[in-house]
This record gives C-alpha cells, sequence and structure tokens, in this order.
C-alpha cells in the first residue's frame, strides 16, 4: 500500500457520499507498499444520526500493475471468499451497485476494514494458522467463476529483471546483476502440472491480520490468479520463515506453516519435490518487482522502497538447502 495521488478532503467525502456507509469522518492515507494509493477511512456509519456507530473501510486507488479490467476478478473474488466463511473482506458496493468507480481516469474500490494486527515477529503459532487459512482458501476458490492468468510467472519476471539493465542494478547492489543469469535457468525445469486453484500470491505478513494466534483477515488480493497452489505455499513460506532481510531462516516457522497447511489440504509427492525450485521461483518475483519498483518509483512519492537483495538472500538459502528447507 501507498498514497501516489492526493485526494482532498472535498473530493474524498464526495466519493463517500456514493455509498450507503455515512458521511465521511476522517481519511489517513497509508504509506507502506508500492502499487496503490490507498486511505484508511472512517464515516459516521449507515444511520449518521449523533452518537450511531462509526465505521472504518479501505479505500484503494489503483494505480500501477493492475488493470482495470481484472477488477471485477479481484474484488469478485473477495466476495466469494467471504461467503465461504474465509476470513477476507467483502467489497463494498455503491448505490447503483458497483464494486469500483472511475475518478479521473482511475479506479477507485471501498473495501471492508477487518480487525487485526500484521504480525512483525510470526511465531511458529501464527504461521501454522497461516497455512491453514492459505489452504482453506485454495479450497475455496475451487469453484470461483472467475479465472486470471498469472502474468508475473518465472520467464517474465526474469525478463523484468533483465530489462532493468546492469548499470541500474548495480546502483541498487553490486551484487544484484549476477542473479539476471541465476534467473533464467529457473523457467527450464519450471513445473506446470501440479494442482490449480486460485491462489494469493502475495501473502506476506503485512497482508494477514491476526488476533493474538487467530487469522482474523486475508487481505491485498490484488495479485491473485489462477495458478498451482504448491506456488502459493512456496511464496508465502518464502515470506514468513525469514528474518526482514532474508538473512536468517528460521526452520520451525517453515515446518509449522507447511503442517497447517496439510491439515487442511495435504500435499501430493511431486508438490513437495517441487517446493524448492516453488520458492526459488517466488524469490525470483519480489527480486524482479523490487528492483523495477526501486527503479521506477519517482522522486517525492510517499512510498517506502524495498531492497531486492532481502530476497536474493532468501534464494540463496533455497539453493543451498533444497528439500532441507521444508522439513
Amino acid at each position: 500500500m501507498a498514497v501516489y495521488t492526493d485526494l482532498g478532503t472535498e473530493r474524498l467525502a464526495d466519493l463517500i457520499a456514493a455509498y450507503d456507509v455515512g458521511d465521511l469522518v476522517s481519511a489517513k492515507g497509508i504509506a507502506e507498499g508500492v502499487s496503490n494509493s490507498n486511505w484508511l477511512i472512517e464515516t459516521s456509519g449507515r444511520d449518521g444520526s449523533p452518537g450511531s456507530q462509526s465505521a472504518r473501510f479501505i479505500l484503494t486507488m489503483y494505480e500501477r500493475r493492475i488493470e482495470t479490467a481484472d477488477l471485477p476478478f479481484f474484488l469478485d473474488l473477495l466476495d466469494h471468499l467471504s461467503a465461504a466463511n474465509c476470513p477476507v473482506p467483502r467489497t463494498i458496493h455503491d448505490r447503483e451497485g458497483a464494486s469500483f468507480r472511475m475518478i479521473e481516469g482511475k479506479a477507485v474500490a471501498l473495501i471492508e476494514f477487518l480487525p487485526g494486527v500484521s504480525p512483525t515477529a510470526p511465531t511458529a503459532t501464527q504461521a501454522r494458522a497461516v497455512g491453514v487459512a492459505l489452504a482453506r482458501m485454495h479450497g475455496a476458490a475451487q469453484d470461483f467463476p472467475g479465472s486470471r492468468t498469472n502474468d508475473l510467472g518465472p520467464g517474465e519476471n526474469a525478463a523484468t529483471l533483465e530489462s532493468c539493465g546492469s548499470d541500474a542494478l548495480a546502483q541498487i547492489d553490486p551484487n544484484l546483476p549476477a542473479v539476471v543469469e541465476r534467473a533464467r535457468t529457473i523457467t527450464e525445469d519450471w513445473p506446470s502440472d501440479l494442482p490449480r486453484s486460485i491462489i494469493h500470491s502475495d501473502l506476506f505478513p503485512d497482508n494477514v491480520l491476526m488476533l493474538g494466534d487467530r487469522v482474523s483477515g486475508l487481505i491485498d488480493f490484488y495479485f491473485a490468479c489462477e495458478d498451482q497452489m504448491a506456488y502459493d505455499l512456496a511464496v508465502t513460506h518464502a515470506a514468513w520463515c525469514f528474518s526482514k532481510d532474508g538473512s536468517r531462516f528460521d526452520p520451525a516457522l517453515g515446518r509449522a506453516l507447511v503442517t497447517g497447511y496439510e491439515t487442511v489440504r495435504p500435499l501430493e509427492p511431486r508438490e513437495r519435490d517441487a517446493l524448492p525450485l516453488l520458492a526459488e521461483g517466488a524469490c525470483l518475483r519480489f527480486v524482479a518487482s523490487r528492483a523495477q519498483d526501486w527503479i521506477e518509483t519517482p522522486a517525492g512519492a510517499l512510498v517506502m522502497r524495498k531492497d531486492p537483495m532481502d530476497f536474493v538472500r532468501r534464494w540463496n538459502t533455497y539453493r543451498e538447502r533444497g528439500q532441507e528447507a521444508f522439513a
């Protein structure tokens, strides 16, 4: 999440008036992330009378990487998973029934606010709960009628990294250009026949809300797509089981995550065999996207750049440990 576009109070109030959620009380920009502009919105609630209970929402303006044509898929998916009792926020539809609106050529959507805190130092118990929630989400998405191709597969990610250019990559870190050749090799052995569903594909700790050890929310589904479920587990493993800079791997978190997942959906042997390669592909994805974001983020944007080397270090761990990383 981030804020690229400044919407004044009057414009925000006019926008919120299009929804049956009461009057705008406050709006606070959210700085984390890199792709969209986001605000935490508080309204007077549907009643709006003095003393009535206020309501909170997340307002998102889609700035980068997300095509407007894909929004019905993303927003309908939220509603589908929420209806299946997954801890996923509903889309708030406007008074005309639309799930998103357009402002100056950019799409905006209002999303249910869910309580909870994203863990900064996850425990094994929390990782296990996330594994359970991920597997349940995969199961609930099996009958979702929508479909979206993963446009961030290993081939696309390798091309993105290469397109950044060695000089620009070296300005981020002198060791970064060396991984370009390594990226090309991942596509050669990439599996294509593992069990599939709609996957989240970006389930970092900051995209999970927890109340203690209970998952209260899975959020930010804007990279969701149809792909191999074991790849989604590998992405989550890479996101949850390392220190922030990727220098320290915690096997206990990894075991808890996979164990939790398998209490709901046991992995097939071929999926387990593929996990190390899938995890390397996950690291490639985030190395490429972070490098591109670092280079392209405009000066002065209210956004925190993320170091792609954090995932080069994770990548090194998966190459060195192989199946041991998932034992």
